[in-house]
């Protein structure tokens, strides 16, 4: 019986307790661990990057999910099964011989499979590994045929031609022993003689009919003339439907086994089918390669526990290898890389829309990508969790790399927008500007464009009615109307005036300050201008939770799993120069820059000292 545990250890990450699972006692008691502290209760099979065969063992009823109970029933299992239960925390290859429980009939059958497996592997250190273990069956298997094959010597009395000879008498053993049936009801009865034999009406319905020797019609008459005491002929006198595997079992078996002979009486027919039997009862006999020998699949289970229960619990009980980064978790399922970045953060998805519906109220930007390898294809869902979303849209291309270390074409597919760090919620206002103003601009632009060409089709059509009409007195231009351009001056002037009146009202307040506050100023306007954002994106980082990315995937997530910003940081990689890189700044084929910039900033010296100076002269 396991000794009871002297207590617990937890670490704090992801902003709440996880247990520690470190040695084989802290596995062993993990049932006794209030299933409220448990990270995870259930997850699938399929899906995550953890050896199949594994899970499949732990999955004892066989639906697709790995349940806590299932894995606190596999724990118990391991433990009760060896000797020594500190391996299961030593990280082996397998299980090794010494440390197999035999004092029981299921310990013996482990342990007996194990010293047979290692007799046939010739192996010197009584490590059953795991892929050994996996290959038992199948070497089990063989060594079943082998000793299957060697019985068969003594049960062919032909040799190689007696699977002729079976096989020549199973294709005719049913009508033969019709046949002979209804010669000895014959002899019961002369009446039966008569009715068993093909009546006049069937051959008559026969004669109507374009017929064929295997015929079903043809084929279901008997195979000979039923008479009383009749032997079967072989050679003539035969249904044509039967004729041609009569013949075969005639020169097959009769002849081989019988010696040679044209007719087959019931004795005969008997005493073939006796000499067959040894083989038939050989050829029943023949293994099933998928049969478990005695204790070869728990020594296979027994292996796949030893080696990843552990690893196992660390990814359901607790996300150590998660949160402390000491390897990837059992979820991840790669890396993308794309925009310059490599989201390390992947999860294997079925259904991008279904996934994005859950996984959205992560709060966490999500890129849905197809992956696409040769005939192969693969969806996941990577998560951006530093750099900014600018260049992230639909179509753009990227390469993902597995666990495995191949490469997959990665399109994307779909986008999860949230906030991704506190440096794209700062600059977000002004790109929105950016954008906003690019826009305008470019619609001013189109429009200008198409009010040109309108124009000059205009004149163009005009100048061609022109031509084609004949010449008349030019129309008197409109008279000038004063009080139309007066108030169109008066409007631009009311204009201009509420421009420069908020003009010189900023100024007046920068020239109010000292030089040494204009700094803070003008920090202060960017804080007011950029600090909702930053505030709205601090709350949604500090949100973030990766318990719905996973949920969404069949995970049943029992704590906040949280990713802070300082750990979601860690999670994307951003482009970097190597350590003591040589970089040259100088580009030939960078574009000639005007120095607008000192055009614009002469011009807004003069307006400043215009503006100052009637400024000046309004406040004396």
């Amino acid at each position: 019986m396991t000794p009871a545990l002297a207590h617990w250890r937890f670490f704090r990450a992801g902003g709440f307790d996880q247990v520690r699972l470190d040695t084989a006692a802290e596995l062993l008691h993990i049932g006794e661990l209030d299933q409220k502290l448990w990270v995870a209760l259930s997850c699938p099979v399929k899906g995550i990057e953890f050896d199949g065969r594994t899970l499949g063992f732990v999955d004892s009823d066989a639906d697709g999910q790995v349940r806590a109970p299932e894995l606190i029933a596999a724990v118990a299992w391991a433990g009760a099964r060896l000797k020594d239960p500190e391996v299961l925390a030593q990280k082996l290859p397998g299980v090794p011989l010494v440390a197999i429980r035999d004092d029981d009939a299921e310990g013996a059958a482990i342990a007996a499979a194990a010293r047979e497996l290692l007799t046939d592997l010739n192996s010197s250190d009584d490590m059953v590994t795991v892929e050994a273990a996996n290959a038992a069956q199948l070497r089990h298997a063989q060594r079943a045929q082998v000793a299957w094959e060697a019985a068969g010597a003594a049960a062919r009395p032909l040799g190689d031609a007696t699977e002729a000879a079976h096989a020549a008498v199973a294709a005719v053993a049913e009508k033969v022993e019709d046949w002979f049936v209804r010669c000895r009801l014959a002899a019961y009865d002369e009446r039966a003689g008569l009715a068993l034999n093909a009546a006049d009406a069937t051959l008559a319905a026969l004669a109507g009919t374009t017929l064929k020797a295997d015929a079903d019609s043809v084929a279901a008459l008997p195979l000979a003339r039923v008479q009383a005491g009749a032997a079967l002929p072989l050679t003539t006198g035969l249904n044509p439907a039967w004729a041609a595997r009569l013949q075969t079992l005639r020169e097959a078996a009769v002849a081989p086994l019988l010696g040679a002979r044209d007719t087959l009486s019931e004795a005969d027919w008997q005493a073939l089918k006796d000499k067959l039997v040894p083989y038939a009862t050989w050829l029943a006999a023949k293994p099933d390669p998928a049969a478990e020998g005695d204790g070869v699949r728990q020594l296979e289970k027994l292996a796949h526990y030893v080696r990843d229960l552990q690893q196992l619990a660390n990814n359901f009980v607790a996300f150590r290898d998660f949160y402390t980064r000491q390897g990837k978790a059992t979820f991840q399922v790669g890396t993308l890389y794309l925009d310059g970045r490599s989201a390390e953060l992947c999860v294997a998805v079925n259904d991008a829309t279904r996934h994005a519906a859950m996984a959205g109220l992560a709060r966490i930007c999500l890129v849905y990508c197809d992956c696409v390898r040769g005939s192969e294809k693969l969806s996941i869902a990577a998560a951006f969790t530093a750099g900014d979303s600018d260049q992230l849209m639909v179509g753009r291309n990227g390469v993902f790399y597995d666990r495995q270390g191949r490469d997959w074409d990665a399109t994307i597919s779909k986008l999860v927008e949230h906030p991704i760090s506190l440096r794209q919620a700062f600059w977000s206002p002004y790109k929105r500007l950016a954008r906003f103003i690019g826009e305008q601009l470019q619609k001013v632009a189109a429009n200008k464009a198409k009010a040109a060409d309108d124009k000059l089709i205009a004149v163009a059509v005009e100048n061609g009615k022109k031509v084609a009409a004949p010449a008349a007195a030019p129309a008197a231009p409109p008279p000038f109307d004063v009080g139309k351009f007066a108030g169109i001056f008066a409007a631009i002037g009311l204009a201009v005036g509420a421009i420069g009146s908020a003009l010189v009202a900023a100024l007046t307040g920068l020239f109010a300050l000292k030089w040494w506050q204009l700094p803070i100023a003008l920090a202060g306007l960017l804080l007011v201008i950029s600090a909702p954002a930053v505030i709205l994106a601090w709350f949604k980082l500090r949100s973030r939770n990766l318990g719905p990315i996973l949920d969404a995937n069949g995970w049943a997530i029992n704590a906040r799993a949280k990713i802070n910003i300082p750990f979601g940081t860690s999670l994307t990689q951003l482009a970097e120069l190597p350590p003591n890189a040589e970089r040259a700044l100088t580009d030939p084929y960078a574009e000639k820059k005007k120095p607008w910039a000192l055009y614009l900033g002469l011009v807004a010296l003069v307006l400043v000292a215009v503006f100052a100076w009637v400024l000046r002269d309004q406040l004396k």
